[in-house]
């Protein structure tokens, strides 16, 4: 399975930090966003990526090279400019698998297990679901949340989490997607799940997503703190 890592945003409400550098090159306890998640992914058995990009992507791609450094092999997806996620993955389409293949939003931090991530695409395999996604309790600046969760099965209720922009996909889910065309995610989601061909868990560790240079800092000083401890 291949993992997909989203990292074509333009991160509007990073600025100034995002004027030079690429939003999932931002460091947490010195180490850009977008290496933790290939570190893990390589450790979770997940080493064939395929990383999108669009503002600065050359800056990505000058300081990820073809990952062999991190024990990845890593494909690029440049877009001439930002097409959502679902349009993003559609580009991306022809570099990843005929099968199930993850997708993980550049921009986030998280401590969830990625080789749960097997098991997950063997079930869509041999199911008839069309996604699964791991579901979060909700932050602060998000109260409201995405989805519901009841029994391993992603709904629209009114006790909702939020979507931790980790999930896996068929790929007959953008298929209807024109190549090079915006489109974003959600309507996709709800028109699956409307026809109950979602899964779902619900991920209670560690999980930001870094949106602003506040959130940033506070996770920045959090994870060194964990780093440091005894």
């Amino acid at each position: 399975m291949k993992a997909m890592l989203l990292a074509a945003g333009r991160g509007e409400r990073m600025r100034p930090l995002t004027d030079n550098t690429p939003k999932p090159m931002l460091e947490v306890a010195g180490k850009p966003l977008i290496i933790w998640h290939i570190e893990k992914l390589v450790k979770a058995g997940l080493p064939d990526l395929v990383i999108n990009h669009a503002h600065l992507g050359a800056k990505i791609e000058q300081a990820l090279g073809d990952g062999s450094r991190f024990g990845a092999r890593i494909q690029y997806s440049p877009e001439a400019h930002a097409l959502e996620t679902a349009g993003g993955i559609a580009f991306a389409m022809p570099m990843l698998d005929d099968g199930p293949f993850a997708v993980i939003n550049g921009d986030i931090f998280c401590d969830y297990d990625f080789s749960g991530l097997h098991q997950h695409a063997a079930a869509l395999r041999s199911g008839g679901d069309t996604a699964h996604l791991v579901l979060v309790d909700n932050p602060p600046q998000h109260p409201d949340g995405d989805f519901a969760l009841r029994d391993g099965r992603v709904i629209e209720g009114s006790t909702r989490l939020t979507f931790s922009g980790i999930g896996i996909y068929q790929p007959a889910l953008f298929s209807g997607i024109p190549r090079g065309s915006i489109a974003p995610l959600a309507p996709l989601l709800r028109a699956q799940i409307a026809l109950g061909k979602v899964s779902g868990e619900h991920h209670t560790g560690l999980w930001v997503d870094v949106g602003t240079p506040q959130r940033l800092a506070e996770l920045d000083s959090q994870v060194a703190t964990l780093q440091n401890a005894p």
